[in-house]
């Protein structure tokens, strides 16, 4: 079922229950106020019969001639009828008398309002309501009176007690209430087909972003990274999506373009040492030579196998350190008392004497391996010494913040042109001025040094100035302080590269 199938079902299913809620309380509120009508121009139908009995001392009247109802309006729907006490039929609306309505409704003979009965007769459904009056001699009417006294006509017939019955039909109610609910079912039945209709389109307009973004990923492949998804212009959760999956795809591009770069130039550099040392081997082989000349080419091939291992063990690492994020495993190393001992390496270097340590009064222990931050520093000071002349100093100083230690290796070289300190921890690059110069190098040194910060949990950045030297700063994450007090037992175990 496609994504336009159930969002158009779940919409319709919603706009359904909306639809037969509304149109239940609209006929529900119909039928409560047609019925509270019925029952009140049943009630007023009553009392009107009430009001036009004749209440005389010596009983009650009815006289035909004197009491014409205002009912007939209403003939269809009110039925009426008067009978005396024993249940003779006095008077009545056209064909009470023989109303099979009244037939089912006895005389009542307790006095008072009577229960409202339900009759259902001929298909049509009545509200029938009775009373019965009694004669009282106290209350006797004015009007009553007054006939009685000034009345020339024939003498009214009294009654002892009077029974008034009034039924007002339903079947104006239900009728209406029965086109009200057609009307509703039909009204619900085309907004919901209508609904049914303009959803599907709009939810396929709203989708049909999807669709084309998913048509272009289906036509993608590993060769066409540069190709991008169409990015609707509204604005939406779909427009994110779009921008996000192709933020996803510039940096999957990007990567594949640092690993082809970096297999190209791994593929190079290793190409070259082997180039030499096989040629090397070749030439001494095509003729018989002296025991010196034998060494003189074994002595080269050890130089080139050496720098080939170098090269190798340069890419294992940044491989394994692609995989494995961060090193587990590490260990509390007492920064500043480590750097006095690392220092004992450099001693038989060329450039000793240029070598500064600014180190800590503070004890500082951060997170890291002996080893690789040994590798590490290494690299640095080979960069350092690399790209300044001798004489330059190359100070290694401490820095500390509450959480971190900051390690800055820095020269007085000839520094790094601003186009090329984004790309100085890339794998295998080189500044045009690197190799104009000619210096030395697989352009592995800083990579690996990122590398191994990173693996830390730390960070490395450069900031440099053409012509006035380089400053890389390796921020380590702060050990734990309790780690910090036990400097002297760490500092005279800890091991030196």
């Amino acid at each position: 079922m496609t994504l336009t199938t159930r969002l158009s079902a779940f919409f319709l299913a919603v706009l359904a229950i909306a639809l037969a809620g509304f149109s239940a309380g609209l006929f529900l509120f119909a039928r409560t106020h047609l019925y509270r009508e019925a029952d009140d121009r049943l009630s007023a139908a009553l009392h009107a019969l009430v009001v036009a009995t004749g209440i005389e001392p010596d009983g009650l009247e009815w006289d035909r001639r004197e009491r014409h109802l205002a009912l007939a309006a209403d003939r269809d729907q009110i039925h009426w009828r008067v009978c005396n006490g024993e249940g003779q039929f006095i008077d009545g609306s056209p064909h009470a008398a023989t109303s099979p309505v009244f037939g089912r409704c006895p005389v009542p003979e307790t006095l008072g309002i009577q229960p409202k009965q339900v009759i259902e007769q001929n298909g049509r459904t009545w509200w029938v309501l009775q009373r019965r009056l009694h004669a009282d001699p106290t209350a006797a009417t004015a009007r009553g009176r007054a006939k009685s006294e000034d009345s020339d006509d024939l003498p009214v017939p009294k009654f002892p007690a009077i029974s008034l019955t009034a039924a007002v039909s339903l079947e104006a109610a239900d009728r209406t209430l029965g086109r009200l609910a057609a009307v509703s079912v039909g009204m619900s039945i085309v907004l919901w087909l209508f609904a049914a209709l303009v959803g599907r389109a709009v939810c396929r307009r709203a989708l049909a972003p999807v669709i084309e973004m998913s048509a272009a990923a289906r036509t993608m492949s590993a060769a066409e990274l540069d190709h991008r998804l169409p990015t609707p212009g509204t604005r939406d959760e779909v427009a994110d999506l779009s921008r996000a999956f192709n933020d996803l795809l510039a940096r999957l591009q990007d990567s594949f373009e640092r690993q082809r770069r970096f297999t190209g130039d791994a593929s190079h550099q290793l190409r070259t040492p082997l180039t030499a040392l096989i040629g090397q081997i070749e030439v001494a082989l095509r003729r018989s030579r002296s025991p010196d000349e034998y060494e003189r080419v074994l002595k080269s091939v050890e130089a080139q196998a050496g720098q080939l291992r170098h090269i190798v063990e340069m890419l294992l690492f940044l491989a394994r350190a692609d995989s494995e994020a961060r090193l587990p495993n590490l260990e509390a190393i007492p920064l500043a008392a480590w750097l006095a001992l690392h220092r004992r390496t450099w001693t038989e270097h060329e450039r000793a004497s240029d070598l500064q340590f600014e180190n800590h009064n503070e004890p500082l222990c951060v997170e890291a391996q002996a080893p690789l931050l040994g590798q590490l520093v290494n690299n640095l000071l080979d960069n350092a010494f690399k790209y300044s002349e001798p004489g330059n100093p190359i100070v290694v100083r401490l820095q500390a913040e509450p959480s971190s230690v900051h390690l800055i290796v820095e020269d007085r070289g000839r520094g790094i042109a601003a186009d090329d300190v984004p790309h100085v921890f890339e794998p295998f690059y080189r500044s045009h001025d690197a190799r104009r110069r000619g210096h030395t190098g697989f352009g592995l040194g800083l990579a690996v040094a990122s590398r191994i910060a990173a693996a830390f949990g730390g960070t490395i950045r450069v900031r440099s100035e053409p012509g006035k030297g380089s400053q890389f700063t390796v921020t380590l994450r702060r050990a734990n302080p309790a780690h910090e007090g036990r400097l002297q037992e760490l500092a005279t175990s800890c091991p030196v590269t």
